[in-house]
């Protein structure tokens, strides 16, 4: 299977930087491109989720990982070259905890993403040394590293 330059990118900033702004700057960019594909909506909001709730938005946190759940519920376990159900029972986890936060306070943690296909795990392995990591992370909307990536010719 081919994969987008810019879902590669996503897990790169999922898995390696838990730079969650910039997954959802990447991944808004591939699911415009694949006309709003809500399966690319919902690994989106799994990364907002986790920005919201790593900033003290719990409520946002809450919100994101529960549409997150009810988007990507109806795909197969392995999808896109990656353990969904996995992240799945990961992000249904995530917000149950979340929904009773008050009750239950506990500490932010990051999921990661799990790559199963050799061919998607070959392509983050080559790109990753392209997309340095935002140092500090970005808090909010600016010229990234994906514009530098197009500005380059190494995204379309």
């Amino acid at each position: 299977m081919t994969y987008d330059r810019l879902y590669a990118a996503f897990l790169i900033y999922f898995n390696r930087d838990q730079d969650y702004f910039e997954c959802h700057e990447v991944l808004e960019e591939l699911w415009l491109k694949r006309d709003k594909d809500p399966l690319y909506k919902g690994l989106l909001q799994v990364a907002v989720g986790l920005y919201h709730f790593r900033n003290g938005n719990i409520t946002g946190g809450r919100k994101m990982m529960e549409s997150a759940v009810r988007r990507l519920k109806p795909y197969p376990q392995n999808t896109l070259g990656i353990d969904l159900a996995k992240l799945l029972r990961e992000a249904e986890a995530y917000a149950a905890a979340l929904a009773s936060y008050d009750d239950s306070p506990f500490p932010y943690y990051d999921l990661k993403i799990e790559i199963k296909d050799p061919y998607l795990t070959e392509l983050v392995e080559q790109m990753s040394p392209e997309l340095a990591p935002n140092v500090p992370q970005r808090r909010s909307p600016q010229r990234g590293a994906k514009h530098e990536l197009r500005m380059q010719g190494k995204l379309k």
